[in-house]
């Protein structure tokens, strides 16, 4: 099986890529071999790159910037994959894109399942559910990943930023009324090895099977103070050494953004299980396993 992996230099995609390596053909695309910024040319590349399947991390994922970079978020998180979308819907290639919780507008205390009514909040979301209607139209086996609070031990993420503010700060101030699971972009990766581990043989029917949507986060709920104040106590219990003293709580009203955040950012995970057997991983669990790593370094 010749896979391809787009964005391959970012959290999810070098994880997805290091996994699938171990059962098959990886076809590694970073941004200069397969540039979403331009959608003209992604169909000849894909000729020329010949997968029997497409998974696509890739994304324009700085929610605040999009909101002043509107036709280059369009541009790489909805034109470009509904233009790869076709090409794999022309050929029968399997096409597994990732979205976002942000599709939906965070209202209430219930887990989001994959058939509620969208309403993103800024244009990342926006965009993002412009590439998922983009894939759904082209008309080809498809699966749309949902997933939310990525993290891991390396890149530019929450964990990593709150790490190092621990060693500088002595007070944080953290928003506490944003739910959501933190998801580790290993799981990710293990999580959707397994899927085309297990569904090689007709990889089309199982996409079918699940409704060509799913969410895939970690099991569990918290809030970014939440996660920060279990950040910092794990970070004790590595004999990592920090200086944050006080994580202070305070409402999304008084962080100053440009893009509004979603509340509510629960997954509905019942998909997940019925679908093709994988049990959710406590956030809390996944959190140790990367604090660990980071603690190595």
């Amino acid at each position: 099986m010749r896979i391809l992996v787009t964005g391959v230099t970012g959290q999810v995609g070098s994880a997805v890529a290091a996994r699938f390596a171990e059962f098959a053909t990886v076809i590694s695309a970073d941004r200069s071999r397969l540039d979403l910024s331009r959608p003209e040319q992604l169909a000849d590349q894909l000729e020329s790159l010949a997968p029997d399947v497409i998974v696509n991390p890739a994304a324009y994922t700085a929610v605040d910037r999009a909101e002043s970079e509107q036709d280059l978020a369009y541009r790489v998180n909805a034109t470009s994959p509904g233009v790869m979308a076709r090409w794999a819907a022309a050929r029968g290639v399997p096409f597994i894109h990732f979205s976002t919780d942000y599709v939906f507008n965070g209202s209430g205390e219930r887990p989001w399942r994959e058939d509620d009514a969208v309403g993103p909040l800024n244009v990342y979301g926006a965009s993002k559910l412009g590439g998922e209607q983009a894939v759904q139209s082209a008309g080809g086996p498809h699966l749309i990943i949902r997933t939310s609070w990525v993290y891991s031990a390396n890149g530019a993420n929450f964990l990593r930023t709150m790490a190092r503010l621990m060693r500088e700060r002595e007070e944080l101030t953290i928003v506490a009324d944003q739910y959501g699971a933190p998801t580790t972009a290993a799981y990710i990766a293990e999580s959707l090895t397994h899927i085309l581990r297990n569904n090689s043989t007709n990889l089309p029917a199982a996409l079918a099977a699940s409704g060509g949507r799913l969410h895939l986060a970690a099991g569990g709920v918290t809030t970014w103070h939440g996660f920060a104040e279990q950040i910092r106590r794990g970070l004790g219990q590595r004999h990592v050494r920090v200086v944050t003293q006080q994580i202070r709580p305070i409402p999304s009203s008084q962080f100053k953004s440009a893009a509004t955040r979603p509340l509510n950012s629960r997954l509905d995970l019942s998909r997940l299980v019925s679908a093709f057997g994988i049990q959710p991983k406590p956030w809390n669990e996944l959190l140790a396993a990367e604090l660990d790593q980071l603690a190595n370094d």
